[in-house]
């Protein structure tokens, strides 16, 4: 079993030799770390990874030299990925920065949806439920277009809403079917993604009905703990374990690593 998806004090996480141990005890036969990324040069997203010291653009090398150092004492597989924020206005920047990085695999997220912040619930607390509707619809619109772009090979968290209360349960069979569709179409794989699914509410990306819409339409999908600290690995990836057991699942890797 592999973990695709794990952070580092590059960006919100742990150190890298931590979470690499932990991998290890884990048992996993390989760790990803895809710290997030945000490279667009819009106002609101430059003051946004300012204030959280995101700043992987320009400290990729650096964590590229941290990780080449780790490799050599790990008895895993270690892979040097990202977490880049998709938004359709960045397309030409993220490209061009992908192009000059050369990660092992990149994955694509949708952490905001024109200004506003699909986790931040006091955003939401005045909208309509018409307008709360809208902002589902122009999610997955957003999903649909990075599944499209074909700059990734992971989607992660391709229900990100639902760990919101305001959006959670908007989300309808025809959203489902319109992302499968453009997953299906795409080189892109959805994540199954256990950040949430140990916590109160325990849930899991995506969403079961959104799951099952993806393997009516032969989409294959890999898997991410979505760790932030060394002691979640574990416990996420069992979780993982079973879930794909109990379901019949058999992930996949990046199509970058498989290719």
């Amino acid at each position: 079993m592999r973990d695709f998806h794990v952070h580092s004090t590059y960006s919100d996480g742990r150190f890298l030799t931590q979470m690499v141990y932990a991998a290890t005890q884990a048992g996993l036969e390989g760790i990803g770390f895809a710290d997030h990324c945000n490279v667009s040069q819009r106002e609101d997203p430059r003051t946004f990874r300012a204030a959280y010291g995101f700043n992987l653009d320009m400290t990729y090398e650096r964590r590229r030299h941290g990780i080449e150092t780790v490799r050599e004492r790990a008895d895993i597989d270690i892979y040097d990925a990202v977490e880049m924020d998709y938004d359709p206005r960045d397309e030409a920047e993220i490209r061009a920065f992908l192009d000059e990085a050369g990660f092992d695999y990149v994955i694509g997220s949708v952490h905001s949806v024109g200004e506003y912040n699909v986790q931040a619930p006091p955003q939401f607390e005045d909208l309509s439920d018409d307008e709360l509707d809208a902002f589902v619809d122009d999610y997955f619109d957003a999903l649909v277009a990075l599944a499209d772009s074909e700059l990734f090979d992971i989607a992660a968290h391709p229900d990100l809403i639902e760990r919101t209360e305001h959006l959670r349960g908007r989300a309808t069979t025809e959203h489902y079917e319109q992302a499968a569709q453009a997953f299906a179409d795409s080189r892109t794989v959805p994540e199954i993604n256990a950040g949430r699914a140990l916590g109160d509410p325990g849930f899991v990306h995506p969403d079961p009905e959104f799951l099952d819409i993806l393997r009516e339409y032969d989409v294959a999908v890999t898997i991410g703990t979505d760790s932030h600290r060394p002691n979640e690995i574990g416990e996420r990836a069992d979780f993982l374990e079973s879930f794909l057991d109990e379901r019949g699942i058999e992930p996949v890797g990046p199509p970058k690593l498989v290719d």
